[in-house]
């Protein structure tokens, strides 16, 4: 049974550590990958990477589809080709609560990971989901969207968020 697991909050140094690459997907990894599909769409979100539950492994999930249960699991994600072309999206994190900004990347990714089975694949992905997986690349690159940002409003939403939990 997959559990909705507690999230690291800014400032804690986990969310500003690059993880490494897992040397294979276990039972264990499948386990992990369960809670964070849980967790995610308990936000709900679109996206959540392992190191925003503390859990320091190179592990995301995306599902951006209307019915849910589309998760896409992905081990060591990294991305082969990015569009020229951009994309806005306003993104936010359960890490950073209570803010969001416009964050422009590449409209379109193709990703290499490791799928549940622990085989390399290669996907596409576009718009909203090609958004998802960048932002979850980030976190596991010890990044919050916050870096795209200047340090000016960064810093605001920082201490914005900070405000509004007390």
């Amino acid at each position: 049974m997959a559990n909705v697991r507690p999230f690291v909050m800014w400032p804690d140094t986990r969310l500003r550590t690059v993880v490494e690459d897992l040397p294979q997907v276990t039972d264990e990894t499948r386990t992990i990958w369960d809670d964070m599909i849980e967790t995610m769409d308990a936000m709900p979100g679109v996206g959540l990477a392992a190191p925003q539950i503390g859990v320091m492994q190179r592990l995301a999930v995306v599902d951006c589809s209307d019915a849910r249960g589309q998760a896409i699991c992905m081990a060591n994600p990294r991305i082969l080709h990015a569009s020229a072309k951009l994309r806005t999206h306003e993104e936010a994190s359960p890490n950073l609560p209570h803010v969001s900004a416009a964050i422009d990347r590449p409209r379109a990714v193709t990703v290499a990971f490791l799928n549940r089975d622990g085989a390399p694949e290669e996907r596409d992905f576009v718009d909203i989901w090609a958004t998802s997986v960048q932002h979850q690349i980030d976190h596991l690159n010890g990044k919050l969207y916050i870096t795209h940002l200047s340090k000016v409003k960064r810093d605001m939403l920082i201490k914005k968020s900070l405000k509004a939990r007390g």
